[in-house]
């Protein structure tokens, strides 16, 4: 899973529309290979994505501090009156400034990028024409906060830079001359839609969920300034923790009330955001197909099975009873971090001696999440690096350990995962945030100077989490059994979402049916379960179908690529022009691949 370093500034998306937003899916006419930092194209292209950073940078500078945008660390964000026409007609401007450029640009790869560009400020358009029509705003505040504060109080942000916090901390609090509370503003905004006719507020469980972690991310405010020895936050921060707590007192007494039941999306608004993830086939079509791909992957699972239970001596062989006995051997505390750190110098062993892919010569980042982080995103993640003006930060892989949960909830305040801390499944998510997955992704970004354009506008999670799953899949073969059977397990998961998630929005099955599926035939826990079916239903609708569909498509231009070339094909070189081509869309990429790649690939590459 990859996570959005300005991920947390879309809880205000309900009223901003992000130009950095995660699900902006990208088409174009042309398709062109990326080249080099020093080509003259990329600077007058990145002068072009200049123009939406500075809609980011206007409305939503957390954000754009957290992609590498200068400037902006000591501001936040504008929930001022009529901010939704303001971001509106931002758009509406920046559109006709690239429409505009594009008209008397000549070089195809900046036109390239100008459409990437004109088609994210449409997309945003789009997206907020349909949270205007059917949206009561929903902010959850508290978590706002904590991430535009965590972007700047972070190991690899310089200390010089870590001091703006202060700043951003005390207009947070409205403790500067002309700031009004970021708490006070979010009510505001609220208040002005509530009793609009027709619109439906946000889901219930989700609100819910909301009220019940919140103190997590209060108190991950605090110890990030003392994690950091910042001086002279203490006034400021409490009167923001008294601001939060009468915010949730709002939404408890007036949002949840007119939260609606159904977490159903309207039809529109749930193939829209399968467009933006870049999942360009109807819902029902993909859900068929990975039907299939889930029965079959269900059949690989249970060969590898047996050989594991034959070599650890298990009396049970079925691939669900081989899983829970391997997941038994639980590591905790200061165990856990060592094993992965092992896993990746196993795996970067075996990507150069089978030649899968280039690797850089400096280590990969992992760490372990703080509680706040979390409660921000309860799952393996990685952190991307800065893609605005890298100085040399780099990704992080994160690894959260349990989720905060309500009190009173089934199985205590805190619901526990086994499916992360075991020797067998490491194989697996470091392969997919690590490397070869999305460390090296991003990584080829900054490194190959992708332009702005491509690395930031043409994101969607077909694109970079289809190379996630592929980067599981091209090691599977190279490691041991017990790894093999977690590859395929997850492979399996994500084959569930492709089908959970459009199910559940059409109707056709129950959030109870979902867990099912998941703990009794994909065997992850309860709390891991729990965590899917929120992320199908109000999290993130759509999203946990892009593995699937952009791991699909990816195999599939290897094997047509592979048939074009025969026995020329060369795995490192295939994948060193992927990663080199940025962000493209599967349709674009295969483009690139065909048009580029095939024609001179017959060269063997002699490492």
């Amino acid at each position: 899973m990859l996570h959005i370093r300005t991920a947390t500034v879309s809880l205000i998306a309900c009223l901003l529309v992000l130009p950095t937003a995660p699900t902006a899916a990208q088409t174009s006419s042309t398709s062109t290979p990326v080249s080099t930092a020093s080509a003259a194209w990329v600077e007058r292209s990145n002068n072009n994505t200049d123009v939406m950073l500075a809609v980011e940078a206007r409305f939503n500078p957390e954000g754009a501090g957290g992609l590498g945008v200068d400037g902006y660390d000591d501001k936040v964000a504008d929930l001022g009156p009529k901010v939704l026409e303001r971001n509106r007609q931002a758009f509406v401007q920046a559109a006709e400034t690239l429409r505009k450029r594009l008209a008397v640009e000549k070089d195809p790869l900046v036109r390239q990028d100008l459409e990437i560009l004109l088609k994210a400020a449409r997309d945003n358009l789009r997206l907020l024409e349909l949270r205007r029509k059917y949206d009561i705003p929903y902010i959850n505040v508290s978590q706002l906060v904590f991430g535009g504060l965590r972007v700047l109080l972070d190991d690899q942000v310089p200390a010089e830079r870590r001091k703006a916090a202060l700043v951003r901390l005390r207009r947070y609090a409205g403790g500067e001359g002309g700031y009004t509370p970021i708490a006070v503003l979010a009510e505001q905004r609220v208040r002005e839609r509530l009793a609009t006719p027709g619109l439906t507020g946000p889901y219930k469980a989700e609100v819910e969920k909301d009220l019940a972690r919140n103190a997590f991310f209060v108190e991950g405010i605090g110890e990030l300034f003392k994690k950091y020895d910042l001086e002279g936050y203490q006034a400021d921060y409490a009167k923001l923790k008294a601001q939060l707590a009468a915010y949730d007192a709002f939404v408890r007494k007036e949002v949840l009330p007119k939260a609606r039941g159904d977490f159903r999306l309207p039809l529109e608004r749930y193939a829209f955001a399968l467009e933006q993830l870049g999942v360009d086939v109807p819902p029902a079509q993909l859900a068929a197909q990975a039907r299939i791909a889930f029965a079959d992957i269900q059949r690989q699972m249970q060969a590898v099975a047996l050989q594991v239970a034959q070599a650890k001596g298990y009396s049970a062989t079925d691939y669900r009873d081989v899983i829970r006995a391997l997941k038994k051997e639980q590591l905790v505390g200061e165990a856990i971090l060592p094993l992965y750190l092992q896993r990746l110098k196993d795996l970067e062993a075996i990507i150069r001696r089978e030649k899968l892919v280039s690797l850089p010569d400096r280590p990969a980042r992992i760490r372990l999440a703080s509680p706040a982080e979390s409660a921000a995103t309860p799952a393996p993640n990685m952190r991307p690096p800065r893609l605005v003006g890298n100085r040399g930060e780099q990704g992080e892989f994160v690894l959260p350990l349990n989720i905060p949960a309500a009190a009173g909830a089934r199985g205590g305040g805190t619901q526990k995962f086994d499916d992360f801390t075991f020797d067998a499944v490491a194989w697996t998510l470091t392969a997919h945030e690590a490397r070869p997955g999305h460390e090296l992704q991003f990584a080829a970004l900054v490194e190959q100077g992708v332009s702005s354009a491509r690395a930031i506008y043409a994101f969607n999670s077909t694109n970079v989490e289809g190379w996630g799953l592929y980067s599981e899949a091209i090691v599977e073969p190279f490691i041991p059994a017990e790894g093999q059977l977690f590859t395929l397990q997850f492979r399996l998961l994500r084959a569930a979402r492709a089908f959970l998630d459009p199910e559940l929005q059409l109707g056709k099955v129950t959030p109870a049916e979902a867990l099912r599926v998941l703990k009794e035939d994909v065997v992850i826990s309860d709390a891991f379960a729990n965590q899917e079916v929120e992320r199908y239903t109000f999290v993130m609708p759509g999203q946990a179908t892009s593995y699937f569909y952009g791991y699909t498509k990816l195999t599939d231009l290897r094997k047509e690529t592979e048939k074009l070339l025969g026995n020329r094909f060369e795995a490192l070189k295939f994948h060193d022009f992927i990663l080199a081509q940025g962000l493209l869309p599967p349709e674009l990429l295969r483009k690139a691949v065909l048009e580029q790649f095939v024609g001179t690939a017959a060269a063997p590459t002699g490492r």
